[in-house]
């Protein structure tokens, strides 16, 4: 009688061990992915993007207020990362760094359009469009009707802060919308902590003035 082959077992276990492996990226700590990373598993870089794409692409899109040129400065900053990696510094917040970088392109980004208003301003206007926005604010338990007032405020907030100066909107979409603390807006910004809460207090009441006509 002949023997059973064991190849679908060998082939199960290598699936298994490589689920069993994603879920270990899963569980890592960020310096962890990073150093995994360095030392050549590429997979560590795969969990990186995948942690932090949808947030960079919210945080520069907030910014720049263009969709597809957000996603492609994200992508921009995924090269920088894997490109540089072993510049990181581990005695810092991976998140810090990396929303460094984005925030960076994002900024001369603004730079590069500013030399046309008009464009700027088209591009901001065109783009507060909510079916191209992930509901972040949702809950799939809400009525229809709270959905829809939340999708207006969001629209509105966004819209509000579009209109803040450059250096005012970084700020206030880092602490306000992205919930960073005051230490890791200095870090990503380079600005130090008195410049930071100066500028958020003026963003704020800037903000205040522009969005009462908006929901008065």
């Amino acid at each position: 009688m002949a023997a059973r082959s064991n190849a679908p077992q060998v082939g199960q276990e290598k699936v298994d061990g490589a689920a069993g492996y994603r879920q270990k990226l899963k569980e890592m700590k960020d310096p962890q992915l990073v150093q995994a990373f360095i030392e050549g598993d590429e997979r560590a870089f795969s969990e990186i993007v995948n942690r932090y794409d949808k947030r960079l692409i919210h945080f520069v899109y907030r910014t720049v207020g263009d969709r597809e040129r957000a996603e492609d400065l994200v992508q921009e900053t995924f090269v920088r990362v894997y490109r540089h990696a072993r510049r990181f510094d581990q005695t810092r917040k991976f998140s810090t760094w990396i929303y460094t970088i984005a925030s960076n392109l994002a900024k001369n980004e603004l730079r590069n359009r500013s030399r046309n208003p008009l464009v700027l301003f088209q591009t901001l206007k065109s783009n507060w469009d909510a079916d191209h926005r992930p509901l972040e604010w949702e809950d799939p338990k809400n009525k229809p009707d709270d959905l829809f007032r939340k999708r207006h405020v969001k629209e509105k907030v966004e819209a509000a802060a579009a209109q803040l100066p450059e250096h005012h909107r970084v700020v206030f979409v880092l602490r306000e919308l992205e919930g960073k603390t005051y230490e890791e807006i200095a870090e990503i910004t380079g600005c130090n902590l008195g410049t930071v809460k100066s500028r958020l207090n003026r963003a704020r009441n800037n903000f205040a003035q522009i969005i009462a006509p908006m929901v008065g």
